[in-house]
């Protein structure tokens, strides 16, 4: 017999063309594979149905639905020390990031979470290196950035590192990107590669610099009660999948970014490589933050998360 948590809803907030979707989408072939679960339903946008990306997350943090995954900048203020995935230039290697968020860094920031909220963390998803673009000139020297309006994600940091780069750093949900890039609101953005090309930034801001300066991490929850409610069986069968499709989303967001460096040239975005850029300028200007969050975080996730990315192992 099946425990009162049958039926699951998993909801993300891009279209169908995206890898994050293509990772839902596969989450819930294997949960029905599974035959645990009465009813799997799966939204892939929740914005084309007037819903914003807060609201999605909310809506699993309360129970309304079940999974989804959700960009850690929008979390920090649940639990503070998620903040390590959010500061600037502090990533170079994608792979050693995220083999500390399979060890003990992960299991910190999942239990400081589910201390703060409802979530239950089920995976840390890799959601690419950052970059800007934007539609003015391409953005060489300081003097270049000075005064661009950008649009960012809702996040302290963010905004506060976007600024000490000379950018004016604007949140807006998600749902509500392209109209402030077509309606000029904002000059600049910054987005992972797979984003840059499926919202079709490209067609407005046609310079992009490969700056990197934040590695995205998502995490993949669910609601926390409603797992609980679970049987053994279906708890097994959903953390088993979503650490195969954790897996398999990695590889996919790897492959992706270099594939897409190719195609974006080939459509005419005329791209400024890393090599290019001053970017320990750009470092420097930032690395205030870097060190002031470092002495709010806890000791352990210091020790197991932004010390384990400067080792040499």
């Amino acid at each position: 017999m099946m425990s009162t948590g049958s039926t699951i809803e998993l909801a993300g907030y891009q279209g169908s063309g995206s890898i994050l979707s293509t990772s839902l989408l596969e989450l819930a072939r294997l949960l029905e594979h599974s035959r645990q679960f009465d009813t799997i339903q799966t939204t892939l946008d929740v914005t084309v149905h007037g819903e914003t990306a807060a609201q999605l997350f909310e809506s699993v943090n309360s129970g309304k639905r079940q999974l989804c995954y959700v960009a850690s900048g929008y979390l920090t203020a649940q639990a503070p020390d998620l903040a390590v995935l959010d500061l600037p230039f502090t990533v170079a290697d994608r792979a050693q990031a995220l083999q500390a968020l399979d060890l003990t860094a992960g299991r910190l920031l999942s239990r400081a979470l589910a201390l703060q909220s409802h979530y239950r963390v089920l995976g840390f998803w890799d959601n690419g290196f950052r970059h800007i673009s934007n539609g003015i000139r391409p953005l060489l020297a300081p003097e270049d950035r000075q005064g661009l309006t950008i649009r960012t994600l809702d996040s302290a940091i963010y905004r506060e590192s976007l600024d000490a780069l000379g950018f004016k750093a604007v949140t807006t949900d998600v749902s509500d990107l392209m109209r402030v890039i077509r309606s000029g609101e904002v000059q600049a953005q910054e987005n992972p590669l797979t984003n840059y090309n499926n919202f079709k930034i490209y067609q407005h801001h046609p310079y992009l610099s490969l700056t990197g300066h934040f590695f995205g991490v998502l995490l993949l929850v669910c609601h926390q009660p409603w797992f609980a409610s679970l049987s053994s069986q279906q708890q097994h069968a959903l953390q088993e999948a979503a650490t195969l499709v954790t897996q398999q989303q990695r590889l996919r967001a790897a492959q992706q970014d270099l594939e897409l460096q190719t195609t974006l040239s080939q459509q005419g975005v005329k791209i400024v490589l890393a090599s290019a850029l001053d970017l320990p300028e750009m470092r420097d200007a930032t690395v205030y933050i870097v060190e002031r969050e470092r002495h709010k975080l806890s000791r352990l996730i210091v020790q197991h998360y932004l010390d384990a990315l400067t080792s040499s192992s």
